[in-house]
């Protein structure tokens, strides 16, 4: 059950992370997952794991994170998509 709990709550904060960058849409479900699980990874290693917390992820540092991993993908496919 815990695994599937983070996926959910990592989907979560791959969608969200989606909405406020304006690049949630072209993303699916997979890349929501995703980019939430390495997001929270990459922002709790550079902010800490303060803030409310659900699944073992600390939510604002996770969401920050996820909002970081999203620009930078999408700027380097933005880059590679038009050449």
């Amino acid at each position: 059950m815990g695994l599937i709990w983070s996926l959910i709550v990592g989907a979560i904060i791959g969608v969200i992370a989606g909405a406020i960058t304006g690049r949630g849409n072209s993303m699916g479900w997979i890349a929501n997952i995703i980019a939430g699980l390495i997001g929270s990874a990459i922002g709790q290693a550079l902010l800490g794991t303060w803030g409310p917390s659900l699944a073992g992820m600390a939510l604002i540092p996770s969401i920050i994170g996820a909002i970081i991993l999203v620009l930078i993908v999408s700027l380097v496919l933005g880059r590679t998509s038009k050449k």
